[in-house]
């Protein structure tokens, strides 16, 4: 385990009925389907990067999702203290994605400007706007910028040499992925800009979303981010965790 530069925790899962995973017409009748949970961490340039914070384990209860570990809990088994930690990539403020925020003390913690004041403005009055949102989650990233841990940022950024950030927006306004290039390979972490990748397939989105055509014109720039022999990783697909088996 000492090599690794990329990481993916597996610390969650739920059954949902398929038309809660898609936007296309499904059949009532078809069986449940799976969506996992994810959080990754990088290794890169001296720094230990976190992308996400999963949810609470008070928010999965509310929600009905299975947490399998707390995110927290499965850093700890990697011998990683929350501390270590120098940053934290925050996709955007879904309540499964900025659960455990205040748990870094020493991070610095990468958010959209669009993420910010679309999770904090008029959107939030809407319920079916505010229904992916934690109240708890976006007041600690408030917390966090009062206490002068968020760096933000407005559209797409280098982190490092061969770490970057990409707004794309569509699912949530200021939702951002992660573009990794090292050693001569291309990971591109969609986190939700690409829920599964039976989407690129179909031209299919998740059923809940800020803007769609944002949603499907992001799918064309994954592809150009992740370019002709790079990986786009999704951020909920079950066939995640099967690849990561079969490559160990």
């Amino acid at each position: 385990m000492e090599n690794w530069k990329a990481l993916a925790l597996h610390y969650g899962t739920a059954e949902r009925p398929r038309a809660d995973l898609s936007l296309e017409h499904v059949d009532e009748h078809d069986a449940l389907g799976r969506i996992d949970y994810f959080v990754w961490l990088i290794r890169h340039a001296g720094r230990l990067f976190l992308i996400d914070t999963g949810f609470s384990p008070e928010e999965g209860e509310i929600r009905g999702r299975t947490m399998l570990i707390n995110p927290i809990e499965a850093l700890g088994l990697l011998g990683i203290n929350t501390a270590d930690v120098t940053d934290v990539i925050v996709t955007h403020l879904h309540y499964d994605h900025a659960g455990n925020l205040s748990t870094f003390p020493c991070a610095t913690f990468h958010l959209q400007d669009e993420e910010m004041a679309y999770g904090t403005g008029r959107c939030m009055c809407h319920e079916r706007m505010r229904r992916p949102f934690a109240a708890e989650a976006v007041i600690d990233a408030v917390r966090l910028v009062f206490a002068g841990k968020v760096q933000f940022h407005k559209g797409d950024v280098v982190l490092e040499p061969g770490l970057s950030l990409h707004l794309i927006g569509g699912h949530s306004r200021g939702l951002q992925v992660v573009r990794l290039e090292e050693d001569g390979q291309v990971i591109v972490f969609a986190s939700d800009a690409l829920h599964f990748m039976s989407y690129l397939r179909e031209s299919d989105v998740f059923p809940l979303f800020a803007d769609y055509p944002d949603v499907v014109e992001g799918y064309e720039k994954l592809k150009r981010l992740a370019g002709p022999r790079g990986r786009i990783v999704p951020g909920h697909d079950p066939l995640v965790v099967r690849l990561s088996h079969t490559e160990k």
